[in-house]
């Protein structure tokens, strides 16, 4: 009896300590006030009542007046300023979405540690739209999704009686607190593989309930379509988007829409790509298709947000190639209210590509980037590899003012901690920020993001920023260095397959089509003199690319078939640079988990010892995939691998 009275007095004395801590709160942990901090303000709105509560109990400092300024701009940005006798802070907007962000602007000053009585800040978003692409199915599951199953728990919802249960909406309400306050102000919440089911009057029902949940905090809500929605749904013979029939069904499902859901953002679509449906099974163009649908949508502000991911119907071209061939002709030839929307690199969200052609060939269409915070090629969610860098270095390539939009291919599920590792968190959280400010540094939003989920201790935060911001180059080490590409297990996509040649597969599924490795060297010869890929680019890269001699090292395989003893920059031969780029990127893995453990003093146990599990299988895969890489490359080189060093 004494031994469990002591030992609950010692739990209750360490509470803190002692608490589990699974991650579910992501960035989101400022302490609660004990006593409501004064916040006034003069917009009477849901998104503003919001601003307040987030003020009144997790601000810290002075008074706060929330001023809608109806003079001030009518987007999305505010002003912070604080009194000169630091009696109080007033945050200035022109819209309620305004206050709330520059209300969560406030909060992550104070989280984050910087000084907070002398502030003058402004902020305008880098871009209009800020979306999550979920790809979620119906039933639950989730295409390339390594955090469990879809938060979207549609049995969950009662569409007639427009509610959900009560730990769905707090499980919802939490999503969108992370989202508002990083900026993301819509969310495609469907699969681009959609299914037609999505736009039945019973699923419409339930999307309203989530729309209604979001609206308050600046989200709206998209969703994916099936183009061929007419035929599984409104029994139509055709989906053909000149028929009358056809464009009628899709006005009436426009209408039906916008009469549930009044600010219904628009449709993502994924047309004839990878078998689905699309204009083209009807010999019709991409813009045809996008037309017929924003003809649909204008009446009521909506968008069409049309994916260029478009391959296979170009037989013999290089697959990098076939975006540019299927749209650039078609540009100028959209409805103002279409958008395309562009990978970030021209093949799959590879470790590294060069940047997508089809952002120098489209000049008179609105474009939209989109990247992939969930990790399909970069570990999943069983590596730390911080995607700000890799963001950031396309963005040194496309403008971020070019673009009306960028839209991030989700990472979310029903995991506790939402993302299946604690360290992907930071991607989320990075993709939110870079979208409202892509002047950020990446190292300066995984210090905040590192202050803000774990502690301020430069202890702890220092050395996990520089393990962050090594770790996307480090994958790119131990996968695809210089260049490779697309060299990875089938299906699933995690661990390394370089011989994999599946005859029930299109050739451009297979990694040795990308490699081409052979006797004589490794590489895919897009230059001049091979499959022409370097004349989409725009000059001067087109010419940069095109020379061996200046393609950067980093793209060298992508874009030329290279010799084994090929001299590289720094003296060693083709073969050398290789074996040393997979050598390292193993060490670094390594590096990453010592760094880790020394970091036990600074992180609650369980946060600790998941992480600890995943970098210690995060080694284990980079060493896989040197040592398969090599063992299989090396039958061409027929020399020796340089060994660990």
């Amino acid at each position: 009896m004494k031994k469990t009275f002591l030992t609950l007095l010692f739990a209750l004395a360490t509470g803190v300590l002692l608490h589990a801590e699974d991650g579910s709160r992501l960035w989101l942990r400022a302490s609660r006030n004990p006593s409501p901090c004064k916040v006034a303000t003069n917009d009477r709105s849901a998104t503003a009542r919001i601003a307040v509560q987030e003020l009144s109990a997790y601000w810290h400092g002075a008074a706060v007046r929330l001023v809608r300024d109806k003079s001030a701009d009518s987007g999305e940005g505010f002003e912070i300023s604080s009194a000169p006798d630091a009696s109080g802070v007033t945050v200035k907007a022109g819209t309620s979405r305004g206050l709330l962000y520059g209300a969560y602007e406030l909060l992550r000053i104070q989280d984050t540690g910087l000084p907070v009585g002398a502030l003058h800040i402004k902020e305008q978003p880098t871009v209009r739209y800020r979306l999550l692409n979920h790809w979620d199915n119906l039933d639950g599951s989730i295409e390339r999704g390594y955090a469990g199953r879809s938060i979207w728990k549609w049995d969950e919802i009662d569409g007639d009686k427009g509610t959900m249960i009560t730990a769905l909406r707090k499980r919802l309400t939490d999503y969108c607190r992370a989202n508002a306050s990083i900026g993301i102000n819509g969310s495609v919440i469907n699969n681009v593989n959609a299914s037609p089911k999505m736009l039945n009057a019973t699923y419409i029902k339930k999307v309203k309930v989530l729309a209604d949940l979001f609206r308050d905090y600046g989200i709206r809500v998209y969703l994916s379509v099936n183009f061929a929605s007419p035929m599984a749904e409104g029994g139509l013979p055709t989906a053909d988007p000149l028929d009358e029939g056809v464009r009628r069904w899709w006005r009436d499902k426009a209408g039906e829409l916008y009469k549930a859901i009044p600010d219904f953002g628009g449709f993502l679509v994924k047309a004839n790509s990878e078998g689905q449906p699309g204009p083209g099974d009807y010999h019709r163009t991409h813009a045809e298709g996008a037309n017929m649908l924003a003809d649909a949508l204008q009446p009521y502000g909506g968008l069409v947000i049309w994916r260029s991911f478009v391959y296979g119907n170009h037989e013999g071209e290089d697959r990098v190639m076939q975006a540019v061939s299927e749209f650039k002709d078609l540009d100028g030839q959209f409805r103002d209210n279409v958008i395309l929307q562009c990978k970030n690199g021209p093949l799959d969200f590879q470790p590294r590509e060069p940047y997508a052609p089809l952002f120098d060939n489209i000049r008179q269409t609105p474009m939209m980037a989109e990247l992939q915070i969930t990790q399909e090629y970069l570990g999943q969610s069983r590596h730390l590899v911080y995607l700000a860098p890799m963001w950031k270095e396309f963005f040194s390539f496309v403008r971020p003012d070019s673009l009306v939009g960028i839209a991030g291919v989700a990472n979310i599920g029903d995991d506790a901690n939402w993302c299946g590792h604690h360290y992907s968190q930071a991607n989320w959280y990075a993709f939110g920020r870079l979208a409202w400010n892509a002047s950020l540094s990446s190292d300066s939003i995984a210090t905040e993001w590192l202050k803000q989920t774990f502690t301020h201790d430069t202890a702890f935060v220092n050395p996990m920023r520089e393990v962050m911001a090594s770790s996307r180059e480090a994958c790119v080490d131990y996968m695809m260095p210089l260049g490779l590409h697309h060299i990875f297990k089938a299906d699933h996509h995690y661990g390394p397959e370089p011989q994999g040649f599946y005859p029930q597969y299109p050739i451009e599924w297979c990694p040795v089509y990308y490699h081409k490795a052979d006797s004589a060297g490794i590489g895919f010869d897009r230059t001049m003199s091979g499959s022409k890929a370097v004349s989409q680019y725009r000059h001067p890269y087109d010419s940069l690319y095109n020379n061996i001699d200046t393609c950067p090292e980093e793209y060298l395989l992508w874009f030329h078939h290279v010799g084994w003893n090929h001299k590289m920059k720094d003296g060693s031969t083709l073969w050398q640079s290789l074996c040393s780029h997979y050598n390292h990127g193993v060490a670094e893995a390594q590096r990453f988990a010592d760094t880790w453990k020394r970091m036990r003093p600074y992180v609650d146990p369980q946060r600790f010892d998941e992480v600890s599990r995943r970098l210690e299988e995060q080694v284990e895969n980079a060493r896989e995939w040197r040592d398969t890489c090599l063992g299989y490359f090396q039958t061409f080189s027929r020399q020796a691998i340089l060994p660990e060093q």
